[in-house]
């Protein structure tokens, strides 16, 4: 029951598994070295809808039948992770199928927090994945109303992956067809024979059995807590234009990068102003593979996996808090600038060959004793949530939630579907750190109510 809290229950009325319609020869689809410096983690995605108009409309019954057809041409999602001989995760396309789990919550949706995600997405709205690549919950509420939620392993699929996949599912639902059928040619991003390899790729990822045991990583008495905010389109062009001062214009994205680099320098400036604090900036390389090749473009504007790189800057935090905003987006783009060409791709992928099995992992994670701040950007500005519908409207809200552990920030901004040039901003930093964020920046960071949504 709902309190006056806003706490709320869940109770599972249903679970099964979902498999594609149609059997298929089981078989082994490796995944790319790209995918291979991912570690084991889910990343979670939820939709809200209003109740349908129109009487006797089964919401959860569409969804299990667009989700076995959407499953052939995503067979990937069927199958399960396995370990190979050599120790490294490798899919086993066997179709055994989503878990699909049926629930009912006792509240309204316009009185669930989503500011405060943890409270009420994570292991209630989202499920917690245990088998399989990818689960799926619809919860339904006591107005009628349905929250859709997915927990992809980041591993096989990364948001650009997972966006085609809703997209498609949502258009077989609405009996149209796939506008994007996924690639598993996994020769798009084989490695080259001979290798060659930057010496910075050294600098922006490490062998993860090099690292130092955790005991010896900073324990920090604050933990990591997920809040989503909005932004609105005024205070972004503000933020540009005052990034873009010195007048080199910035991206909007690194304009915010910038900006909450900043805020997290002034939360610790107090402690010691020499501290490093870093932040990456998630990079995909699906364009720039593509660069030059037509046929190759095509591939990887579909390839079904992970693309990404996460390069990162490091600055000490008294020059992060004394510095102007202008200063620090030029640090942003400076190391930005080489992550975006096709070479650093190539090369990353050589890289990983070179190193293989051994799993490796971008330094920006590794946040150790006497470090200061650290964080991932990862941008999610082409998040589709006017295009996951399944036949009864877009969703009133939708978001991304990816509490992924340790000590490392992830911000992930996205497209507000209620007014264009608005940006949703789904945060999981040190709760200390968003208390600083409210303070400091109440006119950028504004806290996501259901108001804003006009529910």
């Amino acid at each position: 029951m709902e309190s006056t809290e806003g706490e709320f229950t869940v109770t599972v009325t249903k679970n099964e598994v979902v498999a594609a319609l149609l059997p298929f020869q089981e078989h082994w689809l490796p995944l790319t070295n790209l995918d291979l410096l991912l570690p084991p983690l889910d990343f979670g995605v939820f939709f809200c809808y209003k109740k349908p108009v129109s009487a006797g409309c089964c919401m959860v019954s569409a969804l299990k039948k667009a989700l076995a057809e959407a499953l052939l041409p995503y067979y990937a999602l069927a199958g399960e992770v396995v370990l190979n001989a050599m120790g490294e995760p490798e899919l086993l396309c066997n179709n055994r199928g989503v878990d699909f789990v049926e629930a009912y919550a006792d509240i309204e949706l316009r009185n669930l927090n989503f500011h405060k995600p943890d409270q009420t997405v994570q292991g209630k709205l989202v499920p917690k994945k245990r088998r399989g690549v990818l689960s799926v919950q619809a919860t339904e509420l006591r107005c009628g109303d349905v929250v859709v939620g997915c927990s992809f392993d980041h591993r096989v699929c990364d948001a650009y992956t997972a966006n085609m996949f809703l997209v498609s599912w949502a258009e077989l639902a609405r009996s149209r067809p796939v506008s994007m059928v996924p690639s598993f040619r996994r020769s798009s991003l084989n490695p080259r024979r001979p290798g060659c390899i930057d010496p910075s790729l050294d600098d922006m990822y490490v062998l993860i059995p090099s690292l130092p045991p955790p005991e010896e990583n900073n324990e920090p008495t604050d933990h990591l807590v997920s809040r989503i905010y909005y932004i609105n389109a005024e205070q972004l062009n503000e933020l540009q234009s005052l990034a873009s001062s010195d007048g080199d214009k910035r991206t909007k994205l690194e304009s915010f990068s910038a900006f909450l680099w900043k805020m997290l320098a002034t939360y610790t400036a107090d402690e010691d102003r020499n501290k490093i604090s870093k932040m990456g900036i998630v990079v995909d390389g699906r364009a720039r593979l593509g660069e030059g090749d037509q046929d190759k473009a095509t591939a990887m504007g579909c390839h079904f996996g992970n693309v990404l790189s996460i390069p990162y800057g490091s600055q000490t935090i008294g020059e992060l808090s004394e510095k102007p905003l202008c200063w620090a987006a030029k640090q942003v783009h400076e190391f930005l600038k080489p992550a975006t060409t096709k070479e650093h791709f190539l090369g990353l992928i050589d890289w990983v060959e070179a190193h293989r099995p051994e799993p490796a992992m971008t330094r920006v994670y590794n946040v150790v004793k006497d470090d200061g701040p650290a964080l991932v950007v990862s941008s999610g500005l082409r998040f589709p949530v006017s295009k996951v519908d399944f036949g009864w409207g877009c969703p009133a809200f939708g978001s991304y939630h990816f509490p992924w552990g340790g000590v490392c920030g992830y911000v992930m901004p996205m497209p507000s579907r209620v007014r264009e040039g608005d940006w949703v901003v789904y945060m999981l930093l040190l709760e200390g750190q968003l208390e600083q964020i409210e303070k400091e920046a109440a006119n950028v960071f504004r806290p996501f109510t259901f108001d804003y949504v006009d529910l």
